[in-house]
């Protein structure tokens, strides 16, 4: 059917969950449909919307597409940023807003699409979701307890209640005549499946958006989502069926380079640079690897410069093992990826401590070595995977530049916990703070100040730049 036909389908009240990470896998075209839907109807109204994984281009596209107040009541989100239009509703208090953890909301999928009492796990705990610091509500608005501690012998835990679906809207390649459903053009598998069950099972709609259609797809093990799970699908034009909300098509996502390594430009000597290289210094041969967006990407830039790309494994939260993750709207997918798996499973791997070393962004950082990720500069930002993925890596790595606008990074307390420091020296974690003037280690006494950059004056430079007075390492290295 038409996507009009499509989006009419979904009733007022609804609660659809919508796939998709930054500007891979999104079903562009039945979103779009869906706003124009709203804006010549006033239908449906009073949505919520589930997704996992950010989707957007930080402009029009993607779920900028349903911020509109009538068309939704509520948002429970991983990550926000991409939708800046949907993070205004939230900051002005005219919708409920949730921030949940990324790794956690897929994988409750699951729970939701077999009837289970939701998903118990400590991701989370000691965190701005953990209900003692707020459950995750982002406004005023929010009153809905999503998440639960639950006490059980081997101590404290939390559980993320099932949020019941009743429609999903999903993207594949193409859909056979049963509706068996392929990916074979797609960067990554996501969480297609896990939605698509979830919403059957509870009664409700799976709509798909494809690039083709074929007779049949003679490979069983090539179907993603069985037509039994589909009820409508809609043929997409190209310009709303781009790999990428950046590449129409780019095929080394989608094939494997036999062990070869992609050509990545070189990079400029700046500061981001400076702390790519700094962050690469604790790869160890053979480690398995997350980077984050934004300054951890330098490392897999760096890396390519001095030929060390070969030494360990780079993986990405969405599914791609293997290969070099791509940047900005492209994010979420791989360059010659060994294996592309779906992001449950990913997620499955990383929170039972599959990573060895994570290197991740930060916008501030506190005397406790406490993070936050989520909020800054009157924007929410949410935190998608990182929560997941700081409190599961046995090493971590967070790059920040030293200040923002001549605004200090290193503050007392930060706004928003999203990486406790405590819990994680708990946990056993070596934690470091890479910036481009010093670099910090988590001690069960605090941040300690452990390099100093060459150049760098330790009074004007570093302390008078902070907010509080870091430990300072007794052996004080000079790092070049």
């Amino acid at each position: 059917m038409s996507a009009e036909e499509a989006v009419s389908l979904i009733a007022s009240g609804s609660t659809v969950a919508v796939g998709g990470f930054v500007g891979a896998g999104h079903p562009e075209l039945l979103t779009a449909a869906l706003e124009r839907r709203f804006k010549a109807e006033h239908l449906p109204r009073d949505l919520t919307l589930f997704y996992c994984a950010g989707q957007g281009d930080r402009g029009e596209r993607g779920l900028n597409h349903l911020a509109h107040a009538g068309l939704l009541k509520c948002v429970i989100g991983g990550h926000w940023n991409l939708a800046p239009k949907m993070g205004q509703l939230a900051l002005a208090n005219e919708i409920e807003a949730y921030n949940l953890p990324q790794g956690v909301m897929c994988c409750l999928l699951r729970e939701i699409a077999a009837k289970r009492g939701g998903l118990l796990t400590r991701v989370g705990l000691n965190t701005f979701v953990d209900p003692i610091h707020g459950a995750g509500c982002m406004n005023a608005r929010s009153k809905a307890q999503w998440v639960q501690r639950v006490e059980l012998d081997d101590g404290t835990w939390l559980r993320y209640k099932p949020v019941p679906i009743h429609v999903a809207l999903i993207r594949a390649s193409s859909a056979d005549a049963r509706g068996n459903l392929g990916l074979e053009h797609e960067a990554m598998v996501g969480d297609v499946l896990p939605m698509a069950q979830a919403a059957k099972n509870h009664g409700g709609l799976v709509i798909v958006q494809v690039e083709r259609l074929v007779d049949e797809i003679s490979d069983p093990k090539q179907v993603r989502v069985p037509g039994i799970l589909v009820d409508a699908v809609v043929l997409a034009d190209s310009a709303h069926h781009p790999q990428t909300f950046a590449e129409a098509f780019n095929p080394d996502y989608i094939r494997s380079g036999a062990g070869s390594v992609p050509q990545l430009p070189p990079m400029a000597e700046n500061e981001r640079k400076a702390i790519g290289r700094r962050a690469l210094a604790e790869i160890r041969p053979g480690d398995i690897v997350n980077l984050g967006i934004g300054l951890p990407e330098a490392v897999a830039a760096v890396a390519a410069e001095t030929n060390r790309l070969r030494e360990f494994t780079l993986t990405v939260e969405s599914g791609p093992t293997g290969g070099v993750p791509a940047s900005g709207l492209s994010f979420g997918c791989s360059a010659l990826p060994e294996a592309i798996i779906d992001q449950p499973a990913q997620f499955d791997f990383y929170d039972g401590g599959g990573l060895d070393i994570a290197v991740l962004g930060a916008v501030e950082v506190d005397a406790q070595g406490s993070v936050n990720v989520a909020s800054f500069a009157g924007r929410f930002a949410g935190v998608g995977g990182f929560i997941n993925i700081s409190q599961s890596a046995k090493r971590l790595v967070f790059c920040l530049n030293f200040q923002a606008k001549g605004q200090a990074k290193f503050v007392p307390q930060v706004q928003l916990i999203c990486f406790h420091g405590p819990s994680a020296l708990r946990r056993g974690q070596q934690v470091l703070y890479v910036t481009e003037r010093a670099v910090f280690e988590l001690t069960s006494e605090g941040l300690m100040l452990v390099e100093l950059r060459a150049g760098m004056d330790l009074q004007r430079d570093v302390l008078e730049a902070m907010q509080f007075r870091p430990l300072i390492s007794p052996h004080l290295q000079t790092s070049p």
